[in-house]
């Protein structure tokens, strides 16, 4: 059976998320054995015109952009957003919250070439066409990344986790960051990471996006039991939740 042809592309982001591909190392190997990566900036000098599935990284941000995903979408059978950045929009949409002439004097000085910084609002990938998949997370959990193109390549449809990081912290039996004097997006954020941010002695900053129907009510339970502020939640929600 001939392998699917798999290409990836990326816009603006940090490219953490493809450097996560090269991170699964021998488990790499073993996908290139179903699939054939036909085009891929950061891992080789090839291109091709064809291709079945498209991974795209990083969020849209110029005209050029729209431009370049709608032909990307018009050539694949199947869509993948990968990583925070695709799938929401990522940290890249804090800029929404500002003025586009006061964040380039913010980020660039008086270095900026205005000719160089065209840019349009800043969009996820579904938010300009359709797709097929998501891979969470700021950066992606190697590990999910393989299972979603296993699925893919089986014909199945990737299941996304619609449960909040909450159970999984239980489930490792974490201490609540919020005994701990913190502030955790981990009752309103999307599991399938394993709680590895409060496993590991840090607080849920809510990279994998919200569950579909968060439980406001439970959040807002939970801050005021700790002496909290939604104000306070707002604020840690900006850094991923600006969609």
């Amino acid at each position: 059976m001939k392998k699917p042809r798999v290409a990836i592309f990326d816009f603006a982001g940090c490219e953490g998320c493809q450097l996560q591909i090269v991170n699964l190392e021998e488990e790499l190997l073993q996908l290139l054995e179903v699939v054939d990566v036909v085009e891929w900036r950061e891992g080789i000098s090839d291109q091709s015109p064809e291709f079945d599935i498209a991974i795209v990284e990083g969020a849209i941000t110029r005209p050029q952009d729209v431009r370049r995903l709608e032909q990307i979408r018009a050539r694949a059978k199947v869509l993948v957003a990968l990583g925070a950045c695709a799938s929401h929009g990522g940290v890249n949409k804090l800029r929404q919250r500002l003025d586009l002439a006061a964040a380039k004097r913010i980020v660039y000085g008086t270095a900026a070439r205005e000719e160089f910084l065209v840019s349009g609002p800043v969009q996820a990938v579904d938010e300009v066409v359709s797709i097929d998949a998501r891979v969470e997370g700021c950066p992606i959990d190697r590990q999910e990344l393989g299972n979603v193109l296993r699925t893919l390549v089986l014909g199945g449809e990737p299941k996304v986790p619609n449960y909040p990081v909450c159970v999984e912290c239980k489930r490792a039996g974490n201490i609540c960051r919020y005994e701990r004097g913190e502030i955790c997006l981990g009752p309103v954020t999307r599991g399938g990471c394993g709680a590895r941010c409060p496993s590991f002695g840090m607080w849920c900053y809510g990279c994998r996006g919200s569950v579909d129907e968060p439980n406001i009510h439970a959040a807002r339970a939970v801050m005021e039991r700790y002496g909290r502020t939604v104000q306070e939640l707002e604020e840690r929600l900006a850094l991923f939740g600006s969609r």
